[in-house]
């Protein structure tokens, strides 16, 4: 099969979608049913899932800094739009994949992965520009596609429920998670830790962009409602970008972080972030909403003691044959967030049980799963065509 795979979402610093897509273009790259890749970014073709890392960083600094960025935004989509059906104009038999909801246009069969309806649930999260968009962009996506990939059963039930999409167009697919992630020895920690400052304390990590879906001013509530002596043994670690409408939690964090108790670390380079999540006491993601909820994979593949929330696709994601792998709460309860982070600190029986279960939980999840039901999906498609 021959496949023209989108990359714009490989852009640093990478989030969830951005991981996706990148183990994705590097699986493609290798799979032996996969005859020829071409991956296309922004305007133009890019060589590999590495160069597009660094080719995509102009696209995405331009996005971040024009003005008027909705006019701005469908310019460059009709622009966009028409330079590809150029590149692609002489591409006969071939297959389109976009890994980030919106199509471009294409003659031959195209596929999609939408990961989540937030901006439909939780527009009030989102950059109006960005709402703007998929609502303009995304229905003819919807038609067009042969294929809807989705990250969990979650997110496909919702699709079918709130988009009317035909549910024999949906193909759940869950994502991966790195070997990378797995119970490290302490002694191979150390270096990382030092680095950030974090060697010799016992933290509590959340990893996650700083922006309301990611529920972060709720738990920093939570957290400052513990016992001051737990919350001395372990401070809360905060890892990722900052994002938008950060008004609230920033009024939140001041306190915490004039004590000490609330560290943010920013975007930690890849080859660290496995071994700050190795190195953590325990791991907190209350998000009001996810379409699969990557960090509380990688949490559990590092044999750390998970709290989530009970919403969306989360208990899907923390959950073996036996049961739920991780402590769940109300995302909007902050009693129930703060008494959860008590047990996931404390509770030493159910941490040692959450950890390894969860450590094996995490091992069933490699990128080459994702790859190769990937390219089943594909397959599929192109016989029916």
């Amino acid at each position: 099969m021959k496949v023209i795979f989108n990359v714009d979402a490989i852009t640093a610093p990478l989030t969830g979608i951005g991981r996706y897509a990148l183990e994705l273009a590097r699986g493609l790259a290798v799979h032996p049913q996969v005859e020829a890749l071409r991956l296309y970014s922004a305007y133009r073709w890019v060589d590999d899932a590495e160069h597009a890392l660094g080719a995509n960083a102009a696209i995405a600094n331009l996005r971040r800094n024009v003005p008027f960025k909705t006019a701005a935004l469908e310019a460059y989509t009709q622009l966009r739009s028409a330079l590809f059906r150029l590149h692609t104009r002489h591409l006969d038999g071939w297959l389109l994949h976009t890994p980030n909801y919106v199509l471009m246009p294409f003659a031959g069969p195209a596929l999609t992965t939408i990961h989540d309806l937030s901006w439909l649930n939780y527009p009030e999260t989102h950059p109006v520009e960005r709402v703007r968009f998929l609502d303009r962009h995304l229905p003819r996506t919807l038609d067009k596609a042969a294929a809807i990939f989705a990250d969990s059963q979650f997110i496909a039930d919702e699709i079918v429920a709130k988009l009317a999409v035909p549910r024999a167009k949906l193909r759940v697919v869950p994502l991966g998670v790195d070997a990378a992630y797995r119970p490290r020895p302490r002694d191979e920690l150390m270096p990382a830790l030092t680095r950030h400052s974090l060697a010799g304390s016992d933290y509590l990590l959340v990893v996650a962009t700083q922006e309301p879906r990611k529920n972060l001013a709720r738990l920093a509530r939570a957290y400052a409602g513990l016992p001051a002596a737990l919350r001395a043994r372990h401070p809360l670690v905060i890892v990722g970008a900052r994002g938008w409408l950060r008004a609230e939690l920033e009024q939140v964090l001041a306190p915490l972080e004039a004590r000490g108790e609330v560290r943010r670390l920013g975007y930690v380079a890849e080859e660290d972030l496995p071994l700050i999540y190795a190195g953590a006491h325990a791991f907190a993601f209350p998000s009001l909403y996810e379409g699969f909820g990557l960090p509380v994979l990688e949490a559990m593949a590092s044999g750390v003691p998970v709290l989530t929330s009970n919403v969306s696709s989360l208990p899907e994601v923390a959950r073996d044959e036996a049961g739920l792998l991780a402590l769940t709460v109300d995302p909007l309860d902050e009693a129930s967030l703060r008494d959860g982070l008590e047990r996931l600190l404390q509770d030493t029986a159910w941490r040692a049980d959450a950890a390894a279960r969860g450590a094996r939980r995490g091992a069933q999840f490699g990128w080459n799963r994702c790859v190769e039901a990937t390219v089943a999906v594909y397959r599929d498609v192109l016989a029916g065509a």
